[in-house]
């Protein structure tokens, strides 16, 4: 196995499209559930990678706002799950002392799972070491637009001047406005796309395609990830 990069050259903040789970499914002759719940053994087994090589944020690319023109057997289904990993996975945010995050339109997501995301965010709130954001009911160009929708009231209300505003204050009024940028994209499935996810926050990011499934993503892809990584040359914009 390659020795891994040096600290300094690993990403701070890695995000992840997680796809292939129905495909994974499909290849087994299995119903498209099976794949999700083999992908949220595949989350634990990245969080745990994440710990081990000092990544200190990871965000996750759990359901998009396009999601929601699955069927309602598959979106009732993904909604229970969510609530079983919370549920059941809870303990491992407190072993790695992980702060738990969520970004999207959550009013959309059912009342159960609304009250299992904001009791772990309260229990998490005080950890530092890692820090887990999940996308949920998430799309980036939706959340551009309640930037500027939040940035429109403010001006026309005479809190802001408009002329002041730059990317850095831009920035400031996404969802991920404390969180770092993204150092390294990585999508699995094998498509090459960002699919609306951190469009704004991407804008530097390196990008790393695998053809392999998510539940079939562990340890070995993601040092590949990261072994990549170290030997891109990050110019961001420049020469």
């Amino acid at each position: 196995m390659p020795e891994l990069p040096p600290a300094s050259q690993r990403p701070r903040h890695i995000a992840i499209i997680m796809d292939g789970n129905g495909r994974w499914a499909a290849k087994r002759g299995m119903e498209r559930s099976a794949g999700h719940q083999a992908g949220a053994d595949a989350v634990i087994r990245t969080i745990e990678c994440c710990d081990k090589y000092a990544i200190p944020y990871l965000t996750l690319y759990a359901f998009s706002t396009e999601n929601w023109k699955r069927s309602t057997k598959e979106v009732a289904f993904l909604m229970n799950l969510l609530v079983d990993f919370l549920d059941q996975q809870a303990s491992k945010l407190t072993e790695y002392q992980i702060r738990l995050r969520v970004i999207g339109e959550l009013e959309r997501l059912p009342r159960a799972a609304r009250l299992r995301l904001q009791q772990q965010i309260s229990n998490t709130a005080a950890y530092t070491k890692g820090n887990l954001t999940l996308a949920l009911s998430y799309g980036s160009r939706n959340e551009i637009a309640q930037a500027a929708q939040t940035i429109a009231r403010l001006a026309k209300a005479g809190a802001i001047d408009p002329e002041t505003l730059d990317e850095a204050s831009f920035a400031g009024y996404l969802q991920t406005a404390d969180l770092p940028d993204p150092d390294l994209i990585i999508r699995t499935g094998g498509e090459q796309r960002l699919s609306n996810f951190l469009l704004w926050q991407a804008s530097y990011a390196e990008i790393w395609f695998t053809d392999t499934f998510w539940p079939d993503f562990a340890e070995p892809q993601f040092r590949q990830a990261l072994e990549d990584f170290a030997h891109r040359q990050r110019r961001f914009g420049g020469t």
